[in-house]
This record gives structure tokens, sequence and C-alpha cells, in this order.
């Protein structure tokens, strides 16, 4: 959601600034990228996000204009708050991995239990997760759930538990 505020700021100011640059004549065809702040818009997110060095890289080069530091300003704005963005979503995604291997190392996802409770008992942490609550058997009794025939499920549990799985 933040890229596209950020991509329709960027489009507000080529509109009004740098119109000029979005628009390739070739062989008597002409190509308006920007005609309106739509199209603009469109080609920001389609064409500028896709290219490897930002919106440089589809652009005409500004070559020789009055404005071209300022379209030079602006392309590098462009890749660099676009590449920061990126890299700010990769952070985020590895601190919640991060959060999810602390929590597994220090609390026991079947049951819940922290492993603070374990290590104050004499059997320990690691035998409750290798020997009472086996994380291999809890995924062969799934197994054994979804590949049995819907008529042969006998018991309240095993009916409830295969509806939860289902849904």
């Amino acid at each position: 959601m933040l890229m596209a505020v950020v991509v329709y700021l960027y489009t507000v100011i080529v509109f009004y600034f740098f119109c000029k640059f979005y628009t390739k004549e070739e062989d008597e065809e002409r190509e308006e990228n920007c005609k309106n702040m739509f199209t603009c818009f469109k080609f920001h997110l389609y064409s500028g996000i896709r290219a490897g060095g930002g919106i440089g890289d589809v652009l005409e080069s500004p070559n020789g204009d009055p404005l071209e530091l300022y379209r030079i300003v602006f392309d590098i704005t462009f890749f660099f708050l676009y590449y920061c963005l990126i890299i700010d979503a990769f952070d985020d995604l590895c601190e919640q991995l991060d959060s999810v291997k602390e929590t597994l190392k220090s609390k026991y996802f079947i049951c819940g239990i922290d492993q603070d409770y374990f290590d104050k008992e004499s059997h320990g942490f690691e035998t409750h997760t290798q020997a009472e609550h086996n994380f291999a058997n809890y995924m062969f009794f799934l197994t054994h759930l979804l590949n049995k025939p819907d008529t042969e499920h006998t018991g309240q549990v095993m009916l409830l538990l295969f509806d939860k799985i289902l849904s």
C-alpha cells in the first residue's frame, strides 16, 4: 500500500513537470505514457517498478534538456525510495521470522507450555518434545485422517478433528 502511495506522489510530480519525457515517437507512431494521470500512474506501477534501474531505464534520456538535472534527481530518488521500501519490507519479514523462531524455541507449539516449566521438571523440554508430544506422531495422525474415507471416521473426536482440518 505504501508503495502505491509513493508511486502516486511521483506520478503527480511527473505529470506536472516531466510529462514531455514520457512521449516516444518512433516510425510515425506516437506513444504517450502520461497523457492523463491514470495512464501515468499505471505506467509507473507497471514499467517503473519492474525496471531494474528504476523509471529512468524506460524513459528517454534528458541530455541537453533544461530540466536535465531535476530529471536525474527525480530518477535517482524514485529508484532509492523504491528499493528502500523493498529492503524495509524484507527487514520486517526477517523480524517476524526471528520472532516465530524464538517462540518455537521457548514454547512448544502443540501444547503451548513454556520451556521454563519443563526446566523445573525432571524429564525436561527435550523429552517432552521428542517423546510425549512428538511432532511426527501428529503428522502421521493428520495424514491418517486425511487418507481415511469419510464413512470410516469413528468417534466424536475423530470427526471433530477431521472437520477442523478441512476448515
